[in-house]
């Protein structure tokens, strides 16, 4: 295990596998999701499940390999509900046409890595937004736990609000908060990944009481793994790998051609940012950021998830990118690449095994988002919040994340925010090259999102 550095990193073949099994069970929500929105689409769900695990193993053995880093990938949230219900449902076009504007992402994405493009807007980013980045994620991530659980709902009045503290999952869901803590506090090695498994076996003796009521059409699945229909898995994959559109569909008037154009940028600015986010929040809590805040191997790491949102596309899923859960299992100590093999080996195992993973609710692995979640909020500490010049930004980036339910439009309206304020100080020299086009980059992104909605 040299090749990871196990020991220069301070961990433990156990440390790296316990931590990849915790960031999959985080993150294991997307095998039920990506093909549930992605067959709003008409993709077939079952052959997207399948492009959802293959293509989370590519991104996240690059990761490991190339990187040397614990990041784990997967299609992203958002960026799938962007591809079904705006492109296909909203735009009216077919599914292999959004699939062709994911893989132009990835080509796009492959080139600016190669020219390190990424690189450079990595280390442009000032230090106060970094920071906030981490913080922001931990919001985002603690919201999304509480959210799954059902502490906090949707309100029609106050947007957000208190939910049934009496229901199973809500309940069971602060009591694997508080067991997942009281073992952190003990120092049990896994605290986050037995919390998940303390609180789903909870789960399950409330549904054998009747106290835990089955009603799918209410979300409320079965805890118990079903295998009777697992053949069914393992089909379908061909009716959606390798299927791309006629040049005509993209050609054939002005019209396609530009919306072609903008949903390839929409993709690509929301990936980069994504993943720059990711990167940022989970190697800021990781301690990988250098004294300048620069993340080595970074280019690797780019380059694993380009390699990867091409793969899907070829696939037949969305775009790829690095998951904020990874912060679960660097938190439980992963620190080199043999964490992300680990999640990379649990994604192969729920394709034979898939009934036992998907059977895992989302209030089980909402106590490990929150506790992350908390844990990360420590970054904002390191701003400087006697010079609102810094603190501004750093706080519209952290809060615009949870706000918004996009790490990409915390990134844009910080650094939107950043840069005015320098210029209009009369401090242009605290601001880099990179930044000023980057903002720039910014309002285009605002003013195409605004008008394609």
């Amino acid at each position: 295990m040299d090749f990871f550095k196990l020991k220069e990193n301070g961990t433990t073949i156990k440390t790296e596998i316990i931590a990849g099994i915790t960031t999959f069970m985080t993150m294991a929500y997307i095998l039920a999701v990506n093909p549930d929105i992605l067959s709003a689409a008409g993709m077939n769900r079952h052959g997207v499940f399948v492009a959802t695990i293959l293509s989370a193993v590519i991104g996240t053995v690059l990761m490991g390999v190339l990187a040397n880093y614990p990041f784990a990938q997967a299609p992203g949230m958002g960026l799938n509900a962007f591809f079904a219900y705006t492109v296909v449902i909203g735009m009216g076009y077919s599914w292999k046409f959004a699939l062709a504007a994911v893989f132009v992402e990835g080509l796009i994405f492959i080139l600016l890595t190669a020219c390190n493009v990424r690189e450079a807007l990595f280390n442009a980013i000032p230090n106060c937004m970094k920071y906030s980045i981490s913080a922001g994620i931990g919001l985002f991530i603690a919201f999304i736990g509480l959210k799954n659980a059902g502490v906090v709902v949707g309100d029609s009045s106050t947007l957000v609000a208190l939910g049934n503290m009496l229901q199973p999952q809500t309940v069971l869901c602060i009591l694997g908060t508080i067991i997942t803590v009281v073992l952190m506090k003990r120092n049990v090695k896994g605290a986050m990944f037995f919390g998940i498994l303390i609180t789903w076996g909870l789960g399950m003796i409330a549904q054998f009481t009747g106290w835990y009521q089955v009603n799918p059409e209410v979300g409320a699945y079965s805890l118990l793994p079903d295998f009777s229909n697992q053949g069914a898995l393992f089909t379908g994959l061909g009716e959606v790998a390798f299927k791309f559109p006629s040049l005509n569909e993209i050609f054939g008037s002005a019209e396609s051609i530009f919306n072609f154009g903008v949903i390839v940028f929409s993709f690509l600015f929301v990936d980069l940012f994504d993943t720059l986010g990711a990167l940022m929040g989970v190697a800021t809590k990781a301690g990988y950021l250098n004294e300048k805040g620069e993340l080595p191997r970074v280019k690797q790491a780019f380059f694993a998830d380009a390699v990867a949102t091409t793969a899907g596309a070829l696939l037949g899923t969305s775009t790829v990118t690095t998951f904020v859960e990874s912060s679960a299992g660097v938190m439980e100590g992963g620190r080199t690449g043999l964490t992300a093999l680990s999640t990379a080996a649990c994604f192969l195992l729920a394709l034979f095994l898939s009934p036992i993973f998907l059977a895992i609710p989302s209030f089980a692995t909402a106590p490990a988002l929150i506790v992350v979640g908390i844990l990360m909020l420590d970054g904002i500490l390191k701003v400087n919040f006697e010079d609102l010049s810094e603190a501004l930004p750093a706080f519209l980036t952290m809060a615009m994340m949870p706000f918004t339910g996009s790490i990409a439009e915390g990134i844009v309206f910080g650094g939107i925010s950043y840069v005015l304020i320098k210029v209009l100080l009369g401090k242009r020299k605290d601001v880099s090259l990179v930044m000023y086009i980057l903002a720039i980059l910014f309002v285009i992104k605002l003013v195409l999102t605004s008008f394609m909605h």
